[in-house]
């Protein structure tokens, strides 16, 4: 036995060297990566995880929704309090909603770079076009809320070739936008109209909607008309006959779909919608986080004889009125009396067991949006009348759910004055009919935080008036200080 234990250890000792010097197997670097059409393509899907809801991480609704006047935290007081940091405007740089969201996006950032610039030339062209195409919509994407959320960023358009590359100053907001609409036009001249059954990918009408959203924050409103105009000359989009089922798993990617994240229930790695379970009502096993307030219900229209807007009760959950179960809705299940259910799904689609893992997608942008852009765009160039048309267009639909949806009361006609036609050609007026058609149409769709800021000082300051903000201070969140800490670059 003696005998063999030194042998051994002799083989061993002497195999020492090679061993040190061996290749490690099954691992890919940027040298041996990038180098073929699979491994781009697996570049490229690696840069779309980040914008799923699949974790706490991508805490968009935070900025969108509860730093907004649609909506408080919710939840269990005390529970995630760092939210309530945000919503109440009290935040420092180390809250940890924050990091989450720069680091999560930059991630994506980083991944969209690595498929722009490290593909290798064994890659063909056909491939490469498309995926350097979709990379760059993707790094758009990232940057639009990045810029929104946090004003001026590192601004970081290759990978960090050596450690010098990781300490990037930060640039204008207006250069991070020139990016945005620089990476969204070479994004759209290369993109495809179409992405078949591959739901979920960039296309031509994807980009050009986010370009005119881009332009339209930037205020050039010639350039968010033109890029519209672009996105209706591929005669794709509607809107759908029933508002709701843009927000339902049997009718998701629809005709209105301009850009919409996709999910999965019951996959391994794990692809779940996890919003199912922070926006749900306890007794579903949720967390009833990024609930409604008065002031958001209050925004919408009733007729003469007091019919609301039926997008107030598509949108969220309120007392005298069924749950998306079949059940009555307990005002009990929310600090407010309301839940929204836009990302919810009912528990014979999700039960309570596996409630954080649901199957919805989020749409990032629909046509309707693109109808009040367009109107938004129109009445800002002083051409009001011109705006009616797409703005009525939102509005009809909305009160033509009663000739669709049967689930309705008062189901086969429309109650009258309800949603009427906007008549008025009064710019101010009817910026403010165009501005609150964002918030009804819109609402719980994470878009109304990046709505008041660029609306302005007095009218962020008015509608944010019960918290501690202040334009001046609070126009954009700090960079987190972890950030901070490791980029030299940034100095505060």
């Amino acid at each position: 036995m003696k005998k063999t234990i030194a042998i051994l250890s002799i083989i061993i000792f002497s195999a020492c060297s090679d061993f040190l010097d061996e290749s490690m197997q099954g691992i890919y670097t940027s040298e041996t990566f990038f180098k073929t059409d699979d491994h781009a393509i697996l570049a490229l899907n690696a840069a779309y995880q980040p914008i799923a809801f699949t974790n706490i991480r991508n805490a968009l609704w935070v900025f969108g929704d509860v730093a907004s006047d649609d909506a408080i935290k919710g939840g269990i007081p005390g529970d995630q309090s760092e939210i309530e940091f945000i919503e109440q405007f009290t935040y420092t740089r180390d809250n940890g909603f924050l990091e989450h969201i720069w680091q999560r996006y930059y991630e994506g950032i980083s991944r969209s770079n690595d498929a722009i610039h490290r593909l290798g030339n064994r890659v063909n062209d056909d491939v490469r076009e498309r995926v350097q195409a979709e990379a760059k919509f993707l790094r758009a994407y990232y940057y639009f809320h990045l810029v929104n959320i946090f004003g001026e960023i590192p601004l970081k358009a290759e990978p960090a070739y050596a450690a010098a590359d990781l300490h990037v100053p930060v640039s204008p907001a207006t250069d991070i936008y020139e990016q945005i609409v620089r990476d969204l036009r070479d994004a759209a001249d290369d993109l495809p109209v179409s992405v078949g059954g591959q739901h979920g990918r960039a296309t031509k009408g994807a980009a050009l909607g986010l370009m005119a959203k881009a332009y339209l924050f930037l205020e050039d409103y010639d350039a968010t008309l033109d890029a519209i105009a672009e996105l209706e000359e591929l005669g794709l989009y509607g809107l759908m006959p029933v508002y709701s089922h843009n927000f339902m798993e049997a009718t998701q990617n629809n005709q209105e779909s301009v850009f919409e994240i996709q999910h999965l229930s019951d996959q391994d790695p794990f692809q779940g919608n996890v919003l199912n379970q922070w926006f749900a009502p306890q007794p579903e096993n949720g967390y009833f986080f990024n609930v409604p307030v008065d002031d958001f219900v209050d925004a919408f229209e009733t007729s003469h004889e007091g019919v609301v807007d039926p997008r107030l009760d598509y949108t969220i959950g309120r007392e005298g009125q069924t749950w998306i179960n079949g059940e009555p809705f307990d005002p009990a299940w929310s600090p407010t009396g309301y839940i929204n259910k836009k990302h919810l799904q009912p528990l014979d689609e999700i039960p309570a067991g596996s409630k954080g893992d649901g199957s919805l997608n989020y749409v990032f942008m629909r046509y309707a949006e693109v109808l009040l852009m367009k109107a938004e765009a129109l009445n800002e160039l002083g051409r009001s009348a011109e705006a009616l048309e797409p703005l009525n267009e939102v509005r009809r639909r909305a009160r033509e759910s009663f000739l669709h949806d049967e689930t309705l009361e008062g189901f086969g006609e429309v109650p009258d004055g309800l949603l009427a036609d906007i008549t008025t050609t009064n710019q101010a007026d009817l910026r403010g009919i165009i501005r609150n058609e964002r918030r009804t149409e819109l609402g719980f769709e994470f878009h109304r935080f990046y709505d008041l800021m660029r609306y302005g000082k007095a009218y962020a300051e008015a509608r944010l008036g019960d918290t501690n903000f202040v334009y001046d201070q609070h126009r954009y969140f700090p960079i987190p200080q972890s950030e901070v800490d490791i980029n030299n670059q940034i100095n505060f």
